[in-house]
């Protein structure tokens, strides 16, 4: 391909709204522009690698028998009213009405219309295991679209979904799948950090991202210096540094020798660091209690404290009974935060959100900043593992200017929910070997679930067992985002100059760069361009009357891995040469014109066969 020939509009301005390296040189080296916040057109150079990376993903699902289809973006409403997501889902999802008045969705996500296609056809156990995958076109209506097609609201991603008669089975597809994700990103060139995750809105229960390093990241890892754990902030645990008591009875025996109760004024005082300062101590020896809102919770309710009276819905038929609205307390050692995330993966709930502050008031009958577990009956009560270790501690005392010291649980309150809610922090010990936790930012590039029967359940799939009788598929779920993993080569790889393709998913292998693009150079610069394609390479050929330097800068900034710069001065004599340069290094050679492709074949493969390991 002569560049003349194709559409590369490179800049040497940054664009104003690129933040992030991948932003600027996909703009810069003419891959995206932008049509609209969050929407991005690929141009012809950055389509080619978007297909390397596509190939590359297509290549390991059908390794390990996941089978592609193609369902279609924009799915009946009907399907995810069935799920329950209808309304749970948030507003991310983009609804639309067709003419005649019926609801659809533009797809955030598959596994409604994947869940319905195998419903379908599924009739016997003969037919699982089963596992179909679809890259396909997604639609988020992201509040903040941000760092190009990193974070976009229109975006590329491999789905697949695999239905099983048990979980062994679910377990070893997986398995095969986590396996798969690692060739793949390391194929594309990418270190990536595999951790334990949420399952967020999709539901399930294992899960594992796969995780590249970034300074502008939207997760938080927490990673072991001494062992292999490492965990998104969100399922995060640690080492406890206190000595647990879950029963009631080792709390009230650990309390024995504290003081009774006693109230103690604290004027104007609401904040832990401002009672740590008033009472002359650390929060450490706080329980500090926050009212949380909770939206679309499934757990059951009906013997909680203060719940008898909420109403449980079903948003659809076949979907589960949830309450669309509830409050929780929830107690935790002064000096740590609570994890939203897994606060609502306790709850079972959509959402969680701090309670405003009418609620707070109406609720526990004090102002903001003096709630306390003691004698709180109008809602249930969640206990972080760690307040179970308090037998001596300073709460509120559900009354203005008042809070309670010697609190101790098991002997003046008790939990309706134990539950790990606290945030993992740097510093905290490693869960399984006690090393130190550090923090990383990162970015997430594929999930993969174990889903269990969220959607085969509420959809109605079922099938007949070996004895005849009807049972109900398990399901995982596997994503990756294209475009992501195509913007996080470029972040891993690249310079000041520009990019650096890894060979495998550059859009280009080798550039040739005619110093003079006519004469004795031209003839040279086509013949070996054609030598070059016929040992199945992939060449750009700069054919423009630009100056060299003009040629070099937009070759390092588009980033193939390979330059070969012809010119009459290497090309005199007996001995024709070309100069050859790998865009990873700084220094050029010189090659003999006759063994150039030989050289070229040679070093591509090894990189490619170095990737593919």
């Amino acid at each position: 391909m002569k560049v003349s020939q194709t559409f590369i509009p490179t800049l040497r301005e940054v664009p104003a709204d690129a933040v992030i390296v991948s932003h600027r040189l996909m703009f810069r080296s003419g891959m995206i522009r932008k049509l609209a916040n969050g929407l991005f057109a690929y141009l012809p150079l950055g389509l080619k690698s978007f297909r390397k990376v596509e190939r590359i993903i297509r290549e390991e699902m059908d390794a390990i028998g996941s089978l592609e289809i193609k369902p279609t973006v924009v799915v009946p409403g009907e399907l995810w009213k069935e799920s329950g997501r209808w309304e749970t889902f948030g507003d991310g999802m983009l609804r639309v009405k067709n003419r005649l008045d019926n609801d659809f969705v533009v797809s955030p996500t598959a596994e409604e219309a994947f869940t319905s296609i195998v419903r379908d056809e599924l009739n016997s156990y003969r037919q699982l295991p089963l596992s179909l995958y679809q890259i396909n076109t997604k639609y988020r209506d992201e509040v903040r679209p941000r760092y190009g097609v990193m974070r976009g609201r229109e975006f590329v991603m491999k789905d697949a979904y695999s239905f099983h008669t048990n979980d062994e089975s679910l377990d070893e597809h997986y398995q095969a799948m986590g396996r798969a994700y690692r060739r793949i990103f390391k194929r594309c060139g990418l270190t990536v950090i595999p951790v334990k995750a949420d399952s967020g809105a999709m539901g399930g229960s294992g899960s594992e991202e796969f995780m590249v390093e970034s300074e502008v990241g939207d997760n938080t890892l927490l990673l072991c210096k001494s062992c292999e754990y490492a965990a998104n902030v969100e399922k995060a645990a640690c080492k406890p540094d206190f000595n647990p008591r879950p029963s009631v009875e080792l709390a009230r025996a650990a309390a024995s020798s504290t003081p009774p109760l006693e109230k103690i004024d604290t004027p104007e005082v609401k904040t832990i660091e401002e009672l740590c300062g008033f009472l002359k101590t650390n929060a450490k020896t706080f329980i500090k209690t926050l009212i949380y809102k909770a939206v679309n919770v499934e757990l059951d309710l009906r013997e909680a404290p203060g719940c008898s009276k909420l109403n449980r819905v079903k948003l659809a038929p076949e979907a589960p009974e949830l309450y669309p609205e509830a409050f929780f307390a929830v107690a935790i050692r002064g000096d740590l935060d609570v994890n939203e995330v897994k606060l609502a993966a306790q709850l079972k709930a959509s959402e969680v959100m701090l309670a405003a502050d009418t609620d707070v008031v109406r609720l526990t009958g004090c102002p903001v900043g003096f709630a306390g577990p003691v004698g709180l009956a109008s809602l249930p009560v969640i206990v972080d593992h760690t307040v179970t270790a308090l037998s001596d501690a300073v709460t509120g005392a559900l009354a203005k200017d008042l809070h309670y010291k010697h609190a101790a649980y098991g002997r003046d309150f008790e939990a309706w929910l134990i539950a790990d809610v606290r945030t993992v922090k740097a510093g905290d010990r490693c869960p399984l070997c006690g090393g130190e936790l550090y923090e990383k930012k990162g970015n997430e590039l594929g999930h993969i679930f174990k889903l269990g029967y969220k959607y085969t359940k509420s959809m109605n799939v079922s099938y007949l067992d070996v004895d005849g009788k009807s049972a109900i598929p398990t399901m995982g779920c596997y994503g990756i985002g294209l475009d992501r993993t195509l913007a996080s080569v470029i972040e891993e790889h690249h310079d000041d100059d520009g990019i650096i393709w890894p060979v495998t998913v550059a859009p280009y292998q080798v550039i040739i760069v005619p110093i003079k693009y006519d004469g004795a150079v031209k003839e040279f610069a086509d013949r070996i361009a054609g030598d070059l394609e016929k040992s199945g390479l992939e060449v750009l050929l700069d054919d423009r009357d630009e100056r060299p330097g003009v040629k070099f800068k937009d070759a390092d900034l588009t980033g193939i891995p390979f330059r070969l710069v012809v010119g009459d001065k290497n090309l005199a004599g007996d001995n024709p040469k070309v100069e050859v340069k790998r865009r990873s290094e700084k220094e050029n050679r010189l090659v003999e014109a006759g063994k150039v492709v030989e050289e070229l074949s040679r070093l591509i493969q090894n990189e490619i066969a170095e990737l593919n390991k």
